[in-house]
């Protein structure tokens, strides 16, 4: 169960990730990244990657994350891995028009990057193990 809840993280987080690499006119640090890269070919997909992928990405993410504390009660990382979808998505939808927006949705994509690396390179152990093995 656990190779599931990390495999929807890093699904979750790198999406989000080629989703605003693929919008260079609303993102153009992360277009010209992604145009270095060559994925210029994805501009002609901006409006899907922006209003439906990155959310959704997102969403996969924070699900991801919630579900992942049940497994390894660990807070720092709970928090910090629920912290970028969540700036992500409050972007997209109620802080959209105040100027500083963008610079919140680049913070909540690099975040939630960041958490993703940090699970791969030192996976989360369980803090809380039961006491009765087996016994009534």
């Amino acid at each position: 169960m656990q190779w599931i809840n990390r495999l929807f993280d890093k699904t979750g987080a790198l999406g989000a990730f080629v989703a605003a690499i693929g919008c260079a006119s609303c993102f153009p640090a992360l277009g010209s990244l992604g145009t270095a890269l060559g994925m210029g070919f994805l501009a002609q997909y901006e409006g899907v990657f922006i209003n439906t992928l990155l959310p959704v990405f997102a969403a996969i993410a924070l699900s991801a994350n919630l579900l992942a504390f049940f497994f390894h009660k660990i807070w720092l990382r709970t928090i910090l891995g629920i912290a970028g979808p969540t700036m992500v998505l409050l972007t997209m939808y109620p802080l959209w028009t105040y100027d500083w927006s963008t610079y919140l949705l680049y913070s909540g994509i690099a975040l939630m990057l960041a958490v993703s690396l940090w699970d791969i390179l030192s996976p989360p152990v369980r803090k809380c193990k039961s006491n009765n093995q087996g016994r009534v």
